[in-house]
């Protein structure tokens, strides 16, 4: 088993042509296929590629498995698997097997890991890798584009049955993962099938990053209620065109106007992916970490107090104050729920703030991605606790990278 980039260079032949009216037809057909048939579609494609067949897996809801389509076929750990190495590293994998090879591809759309794709193939050439990269890139699009839609996409990839909060929740959240060329943005959420009161945003308008993460009061169904509620309302001002001030003024609003007795603690920034200019509010919530140079700089991104969303109106009067400092190339921006450094061991030691740093810190340093370190960290949070949080986790990450790498 290697990692590839591109094989040797060979010339195309009479078994490397491609029926291009076969897979024109296919590519329509793409367009109104069930979800449900994606795989049987895989495989035809791969064949009209010059492709022997092809097999479709999506990570499960906890990144722990990637579970294929084919309801026959058994999941693959995400930790102990070829298949597993594609999707952790995004880059292709090579097997042998006894009947020729497997090409383990990363099925990617945009920033966002979906799952692999496994092209067997007799033999392997600069042609045949770059089909497989080209299919894999087709079905990343066709099952981002069905999974919204899907409720056997979503049943799919759950290991264990979700609670109504989370499954309320869990609507309103975005992909894991989003980006650009200058920055990219990256969150993780647990437990991933009991999450209440927790939830993240994050979205990319034109060069602007905006992110937020927010933390409601409780741990129940009007918990879930109270961010989703936030989290239109941000939502709706941003697409409108409000400024920072603006967004978390119309989320006070609406919570102060539809849910009276509720409140969120929270997070709200806006990155100017040019410049490196970040904006942000803190309402009542732990302080966003800036990490630069394998290091938190102590206190950079700290700012006084100010009431929790829901609240401006009864406990200030004056506006929201709006921050901002300059980040340099590199710069990694972590916001967090207090479920995170407040997860105990059974002798009841917290998983803390340093812990948490320090275990981003040396993964980024060992070269791993943002949405890798986040898959890491909050399995490493799970196994500290056994599994039994105590409040939910939620924490997001976003870096500036200015020259794309």
């Amino acid at each position: 088993m290697i990692p590839v980039s591109d094989p040797p260079h060979t010339s195309v032949g009479p078994d490397t042509a491609v029926d291009e009216h076969r897979l024109e037809e296919l590519i329509i057909e793409a367009q109104t296929a069930l979800p449900v048939e994606l795989s049987s579609l895989a495989n035809r494609c791969a064949s009209a590629l010059g492709l022997d067949n092809a097999l479709i897996y999506l990570a499960d809801l906890q990144q722990r498995l990637l579970i294929p389509l084919d309801e026959a076929l058994k999941p693959l750990p995400v930790d102990r698997s070829s298949a597993g190495w594609a999707y952790r590293t995004v880059s292709p994998r090579v097997a042998d097997t006894d009947d020729g090879l497997i090409v383990w591809m990363p099925l990617v759309d945009g920033a966002e890991r979906l799952g692999v794709l496994a092209v067997r193939t007799a033999s392997l050439d600069v042609v045949r890798m770059r089909r497989s990269r080209m299919l894999a890139h087709l079905f990343a699009m066709l099952i981002t584009s069905k999974r919204a839609y899907s409720d056997w996409l979503a049943a799919r990839t759950r290991t264990a049955t979700m609670l109504l909060p989370a499954e309320m929740l869990r609507a309103f959240l975005p992909p894991r993962t989003v980006g650009s060329r200058r920055c990219v943005s990256t969150a993780v959420v647990e437990p991933a099938y009991e999450i209440a009161g927790d939830a993240f945003d994050h979205s990319v308008v034109k060069n602007v990053l905006h992110t937020m993460i927010l933390d409601g009061m409780g741990h129940d169904l009007t918990a879930g209620l109270t961010t989703s509620v936030a989290m239109a309302a941000a939502r709706n001002a941003r697409r409108g065109g409000g400024d920072l001030a603006d967004v978390v003024g119309s989320v006070d609003q609406a919570l102060a106007r539809w849910l009276p007795d509720q409140f969120c603690t929270g997070v709200l920034c806006r990155l100017d992916a040019e410049a490196g200019l970040l904006r942000w509010v803190n309402c009542g919530h732990p302080p966003p970490l800036l990490i630069r140079g394998e290091r938190v700089l102590a206190g950079a991104l700290d700012s006084p107090p100010q009431p929790p969303i829901g609240l401006a109106g009864t406990l200030a009067s004056a506006a929201r104050q709006v921050h901002e400092t300059a980040l340099e190339p590199g710069d990694c921006v972590l916001l967090y729920t207090d479920g995170v450094v407040e997860a105990r061991d059974a002798d009841g030691a917290e998983f803390g703030l340093d812990r948490f740093t320090d275990f981003i810190i040396r993964s980024s340093a060992a070269g791993q991605r943002p949405a890798e370190v986040l898959r890491l960290l909050i399995h490493a949070i799970l196994d500290y606790q056994r599994n039994q949080l105590r409040d939910d986790v939620t924490i997001l990450l976003f870096e500036w990278h200015p020259q794309f790498r």
